[in-house]
Order: C-alpha cells, then structure tokens, then sequence
C-alpha cells in the first residue's frame, strides 16, 4: 500500500519553481522574451506613422490643392490587417503552443517576424494599388508571426517564474511593448531627419512636386524593414531556451526531460521519482462541461476585458496623428512637405511615449506584486481613470482643441496612456497566463488575446470612420460624415466603463501559485489518492 505521506512529497515539486529565488536566468528569459515584443509593438504601431507619408507619395493628385492621402478602405487595411493577422495567429499558435511545446513554436514565431518585416519594406508592384497589396500581404502574415508571441512569451515567462515576483516578470515582458512604440518614433525622426537635410524639399502649398522628392520612398521602407533588426537578434538565445519544466511535468508527462528543465532553471538536482506525471483519468477537454464549471467565467472575464480595452487603446495608438492634427497641435499638411510631416508626428508620437505610455508599463512591473495593489485593483485602477480622462477630453472637447488649451489636451490624453499602460494593457496579458491550467494555458491565452485583437481592428476600422466631422464637407478625402472625435472619445469612455465592470469576473492571482490558480493540485491529489485506492 502507497503512504499517504508520499502525497505532499510529490505536490511540492513544483512548489520548488514558486519558491525559487530570483536568479540571472529569470532576467535573461525576461530579456529574451521582451525583445519579441519590442518587435511586435515597432512593426504594428509604425505603421500609423508611414500612412500619411504613403498617402502623399503614391495618392497626390497633379494640381491638388491638398496633398494625397490614402483612400478610406486602403487606409483602413493598411493600419488593420497586421491586426487581423495577429487575431489569426494568437489562436494557431497559442493552440500549438500547448500541443507541441512552447520552445518548438517560439522560434518559427520570430523567423516569420524577421521575413515579412523585410518583405514589408520591399513591398514591390508598378501602380499604386498593386504597391499597397503587396504591403498589405506581407504585413497580415506579419501580424501572423506576431500573434504567436502573445500566448508563448506569456506562458513561458509565467512557468519559469517564482509565485513572487511572477507578476512582475511577465509585466516585464509585456512592458517592452512601450519601448517598441518609442522605438518607432525615434527611428522616424531619425530616418525624416537625415533625409530633410540629404533632400531638402519646400511645403506642399509652395511647391506640390518638389515637397515630394523621389527619394522619399526608400524612408518607409526602411522604418518597417527596421522591425527585423531586433527580432533576427534574439533568434539564437530563443532557441537555445529549454522546455517550460511545467509543460514537459504536466503535459508532456516526460520526468526524464522535466528533471533536466528544471534544474537548468533552479541551479539544483533534481530526482525523476519527484516530478508529478498525471494520469489521464481527471482530464478534461477544452470546451468540456467541466473546463466551463471550472473557468467558464474566467476565460470570459480576460476575453471581454482584452477586447474592450483594445478597442480604446488601439483607437488612441493607430490614428494618434489624427487627433493630434484635430486639435491643431500638427501643422495644416499643405504647409509642410512630406517629410516635416513625418518629423512632426513621430516627435509627437515618441512624446506621448516617453510621457504616458512607458512610465505607465514600468509602474505596473514595479506594484503587480505589492501588498496593496494587485493584478485586480491596477485594472480597476486603468479602466477608472481611462473612463475619466476620456469623458473630460470628450465633454470638453471643444475647450481642449482651442489652440490656446492644446498642451492641457496633450497632458489629459498623456494620461489615458499612463493608466491604460499602468491598468488593463498590462493586467490582460498577465492573468490569462496565470490562471488556466497547462494543457490549456497557451490556448487560453491566445483566445483571450484574440478577443483583444478583435477589439483593435473595432477600435482601427471604426475609429478611422468614426472620428470624421459630422458635416461630410470637413471629413478626409473620401470618407462619409462620421460620429466627430469628441462623440468618438466619449464612446471609448463607456467601452472603458464596461471593461471596468467586467474585471470583477477576473481573479487575483498574486501570491498563489499556477497549480492553485489552475486547480491542477487538485487533479494530482486525486489522481494519486486513485493510485493509493487501486494499491490497497
């Protein structure tokens, strides 16, 4: 007959990983994981700052008193269809992810990042149109190869981490995104600079020919082939990561292989006889009555909050030279040439970065796990002052897009990055990845970002409509009348209204370890309490 006593032997093994101290490993797989999303948030976000700059370059028509911008279905795949990539990848790969292992599909993840961020920038064709699809194609399997690195950088960094500091590991992964988006201002103003002082050009109102020197197309391609830099760096240490311990223990069930992963992580030997390996009685499948009893809710709570943070976030993030431009802090177009454009609104963009949107992911790392803060009370924190700021910038849109109140405007709108960044932009990355059990967690993950990927091409397809003026003569070349961005950021107000009331279907995660979140520890206690009734 098996002791009763062998039963919280074997339960505590994977408390080791929980329990371990922070070491070099940890940071590096920090390192190595967060580089994949500084990648993911240069290649979608550089995009808004190219589209004005494309616009002028293949769409000016000779005599205009205007210059060219993208017609309105193109302008909207242009700025989606990474999105709808990424939506498509999240559920592929975050299912993948679970049934051949986080390591096997990181790599493939990265490489198809490196390829389509080249192939975007050599976007080829002989007209216009053909220039933009060939763009558009590289760009959604762009988006593709993106997807894959929410649930699988997500997943690996939560199984490697102590239940400590768990929080703010994978915080810290996601967090690179704000670097990504800085990047790609930065690389903008740049790139515009050196080529305004190589081929000086007149404004568009002096000169519609020579405010668009020729060369001026090699400047975007350069911005998005740029995104392959990072990514192709990082590819050699992602695949010399081993196997989540987790995932070769409770999914694989390999003890040989799982001994080996976690004595990389924790420095120390480990025996097979310690590793739990799982029968197969107690499992469940995904869309089981069970999996529904158990997280039904929760994998409705993360989906909901992720969709309805992304539509305000994507919103703000893609059409920011929009607003900027609607409240008079850019220039009017014809008064600069292609590339002061550029200039200006990758200065602008970089500035809101610097202020709002970093600061506001490294506050996040530094409370997830603190005492009185949380994964549940940041995203309550988020959503409120999103829901706040917004209403103030909508109610009083008038009054902030005076000339003299545009730096009020610019502060206030700072400030819903902050708390997006320090709120639901981090905390629905983090808790899918803590809360699901391991043969489900890469999937849930990635189902849960889906949901947050339909939420930004809402958020980049709608908005774009949306924020036209009301009066059909004062919207963008081609648009119908839209809703006004005042009606469009008081919209965005109660979609953050009904984020907040949605968090309260999402647990708290701080402190506890996966298995407790999971409810695994309850399948290996019965599973071996059936071993010790089958032994008697």
């Amino acid at each position: 007959m098996a002791n009763d006593n062998d039963q919280p032997q074997q339960l505590e093994v994977l408390s080791m990983l929980d329990a371990a101290k922070t070491q070099f490993y940890h940071f590096r797989a920090v390192v190595i994981s967060g580089m994949g999303f500084f990648t993911d948030s240069y290649d979608l976000f550089c995009i808004s700052l190219v589209t004005k700059l494309l616009g002028r370059i293949y769409y000016t028509l000779p005599g205009s008193s205007k210059p060219g911008s993208l017609p309105p279905n193109l302008a909207a795949a242009v700025n989606g269809v990474a999105l709808c990539g990424t939506l498509a990848g999240q559920l592929f790969f975050g299912w993948l992810g679970d049934k051949l292992g986080r390591k096997r599909v990181y790599g493939i993840t990265l490489m198809l990042m490196v390829g389509c961020s080249i192939c975007s920038g050599l976007s080829f064709g002989s007209t216009p149109n053909s220039v933009m699809a060939t763009l558009c194609f590289f760009r959604f399997w762009l988006g593709f190869g993106i997807g894959g690195d929410y649930p699988l950088s997500a997943t690996i960094m939560a199984e490697y981490s102590n239940k400590k500091t768990r929080g703010a590991f994978i915080a810290a992964v996601f967090a690179m995104q704000g670097f990504g988006i800085l990047a790609g201002g930065m690389v903008a103003i740049v790139v515009s600079a050196i080529f305004r002082e190589l081929y000086p050009a007149q404004p568009y109102a002096e000169n519609h020919i020579e405010s668009i020197p020729s060369q001026v197309d090699y400047v975007w391609r350069i911005i998005l082939m740029f995104g392959a830099l990072p990514a192709g760096l990082t590819y050699y240490w992602r695949r010399q990561m081993p196997e989540t311990p987790r995932y070769t223990a409770l999914v694989a069930k390999d003890g040989t292989k799982a001994c080996e992963d976690m004595s990389k992580v924790l420095n120390v030997e480990i025996k097979e006889e310690q590793i739990v390996v799982q029968s197969k009685a107690k499992s469940f499948g995904l869309f089981s009555k069970e999996f529904m009893r158990r997280h039904g809710m929760h994998l409705l709570g993360t989906s909901a909050c992720w969709f309805l943070l992304d539509i305000a976030y994507y919103s703000q993030n893609l059409f920011q030279k929009d607003i900027f431009s609607a409240v008079g802090w850019l220039p009017a177009a014809k008064s600069m040439s292609a590339l002061d454009e550029l200039f200006k609104i990758a200065r602008a963009q970089t500035l809101i970065a610097l202020c709002g949107t970093v600061p506001g992911y490294w506050f996040t790392v530094a409370l997830i796990d603190r005492k009185h803060f949380g994964r549940f009370r940041i995203q309550l924190i988020g959503f409120f002052f999103m829901t706040v700021f917004m209403f103030v910038l909508g109610i009083g849109y008038h009054h902030w897009s005076m000339p003299a109140n545009n730096i009020g405007f610019i502060a206030l709108y700072a400030l819903t990055f902050f708390f997006a960044n320090f709120g639901p932009n981090s905390t629905t990355f983090v808790v899918p990845a803590e809360i699901f059990p391991a043969r489900f967690r890469s999937t849930c993950h990635g189902i849960s970002a889906a949901f947050g990927k339909a939420g930004a091409i809402v958020g980049a397809f709608g908005f774009l409509y949306a924020s036209q003026n009301q009066d059909k003569a004062k919207a963008d070349a081609g648009f119908p009348a839209g809703i006004g961005m005042k009606n469009s950021l008081l919209v965005l107000a109660v979609i953050n209204t009904i984020g907040l009331l949605f968090t309260f279907l999402v647990p708290e995660s701080k402190g506890k370890s996966l298995e407790e979140m999971s409810r695994e520890n309850e399948e290996q206690r019965g599973d071996l309490e059936n071993q010790v009734e089958a032994n008697v």
